[in-house]
Order: structure tokens, then sequence, then C-alpha cells
């Protein structure tokens, strides 16, 4: 191999480079799908439990819980303490998991320049990289809600909102609000349709 293709693939290598973390030190959009019947759903009273038995009731269940009930309130129904017979129940569960690895991009970079001719012909070329760049990893955040009627069991609404954030970003995480607030968006919405929103 003669040095001016050697020296092309070392810099293609190089400006291409790891995935970084540049286009998510931001909130991301929320993605929402919901279900339903394609009936009306009355306004009424609506109890917050547990979409599983298993689910702790934690301080952030307590969050979530919070959010669903200040979203079901705005649309008209009226949230009541835990126990009492109410007109629908509000299941809810919420998740975050590991989606992957980005790494985060470098501060400090050094530029790297070269050059070779053969005959009358010459060419340069130079390219630049990162030092000490950081593993950052990607959350998936999710919410799910299924709204059913107490007096027969019947689901008549559900949906999930997701996200993604960074590991241990701040600005990135996602609120119980901002998640309830896609997943309500419009209610009920159109079934079966994935919106986004920023």
């Amino acid at each position: 191999m003669n040095r001016l293709a050697t020296l092309a693939i070392a810099l293609a290598a190089l400006a291409t480079g790891a995935c970084t973390t540049s286009g998510m030190n931001r909130l991301q959009p929320v993605d929402a799908t919901r279900y339903h019947l394609g009936t009306p759903i009355p306004q009424g009273t609506v109890t917050i439990e547990p979409l599983s038995s298993t689910q702790e009731i934690s301080v952030d269940y307590r969050r979530y819980a919070d959010a669903v009930a200040a979203q079901l309130q705005s649309l008209g129904y009226t949230p009541v303490p835990d126990g009492s017979e109410s007109d629908y129940v509000a299941g809810i569960a919420f998740r975050r998991a590991d989606a992957g690895v980005l790494r985060e991009r470098s501060p400090v970079t050094i530029g790297l320049g070269g050059g070779t001719s053969s005959g009358n012909v010459g060419l340069g070329g130079g390219a630049s990289i990162g030092l000490g760049g950081k593993d950052r990893h990607i959350i998936i955040s999710e919410l799910s809600v299924h709204l059913r009627r107490r007096g027969d069991g019947t689901t008549v609404w559900e949906g999930r909102a997701q996200t993604r954030s960074l590991d241990e970003v701040p600005e990135t995480q996602p609120s119980p609000d901002r998640l309830a607030g896609a997943l309500f968006k419009g209610f009920p919405g159109e079934s079966g349709i994935t919106i986004t929103v920023e």
C-alpha cells in the first residue's frame, strides 16, 4: 500500500470517531401511544393505584401518582383517596431502563496533519480527535396508565409515554409531570397512534 492510500485511511478513521452525546444534552421529546374503545369516557371519580400488586409505594411512585392525578383532574375527573368507591381506577406503572452507552465529547482535542507528494502532485490533510471522553448511559423512562371502570373492570383507556435521557446529567432528566402531560395530551387521543411531544 503506498503512502497516499495509508494517509487517506488514517484520516478517515480519525474523522469518523466515536458517537457523542452532543445531541442529547437537553430534554428529549416524549413519545406517547394511547388505546381506547372509541366510546365516550364520562367524567367521574377516580382513584390512583399501582398497576401491579408488586409495585413499591415509594417516593417516586407518589410523584408519578400525583402527576397522573393532576392530569385527570384537569380533564374533569375527580381524584379521591385510595380505597374509596370511585367510578374509575387508574393503574399506573413507571420504569427506568438502561438502553446503551454514548461517548461524551471531550473538551480537549488534538490536531493531526500530514501530507505526501508523488511527482508533481501533492496531498495534505488533517483531523482532530478528542481525548478523555466519558461514557454516558442512555436511560429510557416510561410511564404507563390503565384506566378501568370499577363496576365491571373494563379497561376503557390505556397509554404509555416514553423518553430518553442521559444518566447523571440533570438537565436531561424528564419529570413525572412532563411524561404525564404528554400521555394525556389531547385525551383520549387517537387510538393506536404514537404522537411526539417536544
